[in-house]
């Protein structure tokens, strides 16, 4: 459908079953930083979707944090599956043939209709491990690659925007400051640098609400017809 020249797609699964969603993070807050108020917004669908969070590496700690924070942004959504692993931090590409093994047996035991990771041109290289790894074990998925702001100053130019309501995205930024607290002191955690990235994004792609997430979509199959 098209509308004030601006195209729009619509994400609906076969049928009336609810959409399968697999959220892949690298560290404990990606996935919420990334795409946090998209998926609050996908909580809000009937029949709520279905939804696999995976976050691959922390302490016991960080993985405490990702449990609660996937928990408090599923919300309500049905048969919610939440999987930390404990590989090491900022060391992925010593860890590529344990962290594909993990990803390779997930993609055997989920099939999702969206799966969610990090950019492949993310400079952090725990973050383009999991993206290139993510293509790697699912190959007949729609994949959308959320954005992550940092130092490195690596943000791209993406091609497809979610817009999300105020209410989202400061709910987002509030679960993110209660929930993570051993980030608290780091300068990149900053609500306002939440807010500037969406604000900019949403005036990107003319968002109602004035706020937006950003994905890279590098692969997109369109069927045509019934």
């Amino acid at each position: 459908m098209v509308s004030d020249r601006r195209s729009l797609l619509s994400l609906r699964p076969p049928g009336r079953r609810a959409l399968r969603i697999l959220c892949l993070g690298a560290h404990a807050d990606d996935i919420e930083i990334g795409c946090g108020g998209t998926l609050l917004g996908l909580t809000d669908r009937r029949p709520a979707p279905r939804m696999h969070w995976v976050v691959l590496s922390g302490n016991s700690a960080r993985q405490a944090e990702a449990r609660r924070s996937a928990r408090s942004f599923l919300g309500e959504s049905r048969a919610p599956e939440v999987t930390t692993h404990a590989f090491r931090e900022s060391y992925f590409p010593a860890q590529y043939a344990a962290i594909k093994d993990a990803l390779q047996a997930l993609a055997k035991q989920v099939s999702p209709d969206l799966v969610l990771t990090h950019t492949r041109d993310d400079a952090h290289q725990d973050h383009r491990i999991v993206s290139e790894l993510t293509w790697n074990a699912f190959r007949d998925h729609l994949i959308l690659e959320y954005e992550v702001p940092k130092w490195d100053g690596d943000l791209g130019r993406p091609n497809l925007y979610v817009p999300v309501t105020r209410r989202s995205l400061e709910r987002k930024i509030r679960m993110l400051f209660s929930t993570f607290r051993s980030q608290r002191g780091k300068d990149w955690f900053d609500g306002e640098t939440f807010r500037g990235l969406a604000r900019l994004r949403g005036m990107e792609c003319r968002s109602p609400s004035g706020f937006a997430e950003a994905f890279h979509a590098p692969k997109l199959t369109l069927t045509v017809g019934a």
